[in-house]
């Protein structure tokens, strides 16, 4: 087993043991994939400044999110087809956010269904939504979550149409992948995952499968999925999920001022600055491009997140310097399920925070909830 002491490492690992169009699904963007790459770029323009000289003993990276108390403000985003990257994915990734005392949310497009989670984790978790043409699914779907005690609902805001991702289209992805020659021998490849999924009876979008009109097997599965997502879908319909759910509502996806405002006057408890990890608008502006501005325009009066590019602890740090109260993860602790399984998500976490540590310690921070602009050399121009 190499040493691993970032999350590339985990990546390099991932790559190897994940079939072709699972890796690709993580990474790969929209079109020409500007967005999906300034996503991190965007980050190493920022810099950090150095102090010393300070009592740098009884650090802590605790906080809290939505009410919630956490080990740090970092919660695991919500990722498609997560059980396909290694099997029983989702399960896995969330025992080790539980265990590691930070939120792990639950994709409407996971292969393990919120039942499935809910079993196995000790801890409740999110569960993100997307809203689909048939209102009876998404109603079920919410009482679903409910009936899970899931701890608050992640409305996902900006896909109600498809952006193209070429790469996905070239390798025909489903879950579990049609069995061509070409699948079959990059399956063959990788036997570990190979036996793994074997091993479970979970390998479709297990949350949609028996629980949608008409949809019972993977053929019919993958038509309702294209045509299902709501392009109808206004603040309106917004405020009636907000009262049929009633809890904690976090809404993904702005990546606007005045649609912060009409998330903040819907009654959000908090919002994620989020281009979908560039898997939807190309040309759109970096997450923590925005970040910025949508602070300086709600940040008083609800909790303000951002995904999108972070793979490093300074990413984090960079983030809540500039006004974030926490920050979604997702492609980094999927690196670390695909390498290995809990223990690799585990190790995702770890590092990061081992990293936002040692950053604070040398930026002269002791508490995570002190990080501001002060530890920036260089904050960026918002949205420029």
């Amino acid at each position: 087993m190499p040493v691993i002491t970032c999350i590339d490492d985990l990546k390099h690992i991932y790559k190897r043991k994940t079939p072709k169009m699972f890796y690709d699904y993580c990474e790969s963007g929209s079109y020409t994939e500007q967005t999906f790459r300034d996503n991190s770029s965007d980050f190493s323009k920022i810099r950090l400044r150095q102090r010393v000289a300070r009592d740098l003993s009884d650090r802590t990276t605790d906080s809290v999110m939505i009410g919630r108390k956490v080990a740090m403000p970092v919660a695991l985003a919500p990722v498609g087809s997560c059980g396909m990257q290694a099997p029983d994915g989702e399960i896995k990734a969330a025992r080790a956010a539980a265990a590691f005392g930070v939120p792990f949310t639950l994709s409407t497009m996971s292969i393990c269904s919120i039942e499935d989670v809910a079993a196995y984790s000790p801890d409740p978790f999110w569960f993100q939504l997307y809203v689909m043409r048939d209102e009876d699914f998404v109603d079920t779907i919410i009482e679903r979550a409910r009936a899970a005690k899931c701890s608050a609902l992640v409305l996902t805001l900006d896909l109600q149409v498809l952006g193209q991702r070429h790469k996905d289209l070239k390798n025909g992805l489903s879950s579990p992948p049609k069995l061509t020659l070409p699948n079959m021998i990059d399956m063959a490849m990788r036997p570990e995952w190979a036996l793994g999924m074997l091993g479970t009876p979970r390998r479709t979008f297990r949350n949609i499968v028996g629980h949608a009109k008409g949809v019972t097997d993977i053929a019919n599965l993958m038509s309702w999925t294209n045509e299902q997502f709501d392009p109808k879908l206004d603040w309106s319909k917004v405020r009636r999920i907000r009262d049929q759910w009633g809890g904690k509502l976090i809404l993904k996806g702005v990546m606007d001022p005045d649609d912060a405002l009409m998330a903040l006057d819907v009654g959000a408890d908090a919002l994620v600055v989020s281009n979908h990890g560039g898997r939807q608008l190309d040309g759109a502006l970096s997450s923590i491009r925005m970040l910025p501005q949508i602070v300086r325009a709600v940040g008083e009066k609800t909790e303000v997140y951002m995904d999108g590019g972070i793979r490093t602890g300074q990413d984090i740090m960079k983030a809540l310097a500039l006004g974030a109260k926490g920050c979604l993860i997702g492609k980094a602790w999927l690196y670390g399920l695909g390498a290995m399984g809990e223990a690799g998500v585990t190790a995702a976490i770890e590092i990061l925070r081992n990293e936002l540590d040692v950053s604070m310690a040398l930026t002269g921070t002791r508490n995570v909830r002190d990080i501001g602009p002060q530890v920036l050399m260089n904050p960026p121009a918002p949205g420029k």
